[in-house]
C-alpha cells in the first residue's frame, strides 16, 4: 500500500442497480440510459463529498476531465452502474463474475502478476481486470495502456497495488451480489455506497 502522506480524504463511490426496463432496452438507448444512471450515482457521491459538478467534459477520446478540481469516473454493467467524484485522479470500474475465455487471462496479467495470486482464478481475473481498468481511468488513457500497467502487490482480498509507468496506485475492491468493483485514488480512504 502507499504511505498517506498527506490527511486522508474520504470519497464515496456509489452503485446503483439498474431499473428491469433498462436493462431490456438495447443499443443507444440502453447506453443513454446506463450513462444517465451512472451520472445519478456520481451525483450522489458529489453529495456525499461536498463536492459540486454540473458538467461532464471529456476530451476527444473520451477521458473525463476535472471540473474546478474535482475528478470523477463512471462505470455500468447491465444491471448495475457506479460513479465517484474525487479532488484528485479516480477511476472506478465494476463487472459482473461470470466465465471467461481461458485466452483472456494471460492478456490481462503476466505470470509474474499470477504469481502474486492464489485462489480462484476467476476471481482473481476480475479482479485484475477491474483493478487495470480503474488506474487506466485515473490515468486517463485507455485499454492502450494496458501493458503499462502491472499488479505490484496483494495485500488482502480488497487492497492491491498497481505501477502505472512504475507510479503507484492503490485500488481497494469491494464484492457484492456476484460483482466486483475496484477503486483506485491516491491517499484517500473509501466509504463505498451500495443501493
Amino acid at each position: 500500500m502507499i504511505p498517506m502522506t498527506q490527511a486522508a480524504t474520504t470519497i464515496f463511490p456509489v452503485i446503483l442497480p439498474v431499473a428491469d426496463a433498462d436493462q431490456r432496452l438495447s443499443g443507444r438507448d440502453k447506453v443513454k440510459a446506463l450513462s444517465r444512471l451512472a451520472r445519478s450515482a456520481l451525483m450522489i457521491s458529489c453529495e456525499k463529498s461536498g463536492l459540486h459538478l454540473d458538467t461532464f467534459p471529456k476530451s476527444e477520446k473520451g477521458v473525463p476531465l476535472p471540473v474546478d478540481g474535482v475528478h470523477w469516473s463512471l462505470t455500468h454493467k447491465s444491471g448495475r452502474v457506479g460513479g465517484v467524484a474525487s479532488l484528485s485522479p479516480v477511476g472506478m470500474d465494476l463487472e459482473t463474475i461470470r466465465p471467461v475465455n481461458d485466452a483472456l487471462p494471460a492478456k490481462v496479467a503476466n505470470d509474474e502478476e499470477w504469481q502474486l495470486a492464489g485462489g480462484d482464478r476467476q476471481r482473481v481475473f476480475f479482479r485484475f481486470w477491474t483493478a487495470k481498468e480503474a488506474v487506466l481511468k485515473a490515468v486517463g488513457k485507455g485499454m492502450a495502456g494496458l501493458s503499462r500497467c502491472r499488479v505490484v502487490a496483494i495485500a488482502d482480498d480488497t487492497h492491491m497495488t498497481l505501477a502505472y509507468d512504475h507510479t503507484p496506485w492503490p485500488v481497494v475492491h469491494f464484492w457484492f451480489d456476484g460483482h466486483v468493483a475496484a477503486l483506485t485514488a491516491r491517499h484517500v480512504s473509501v466509504t463505498w455506497t451500495l443501493v
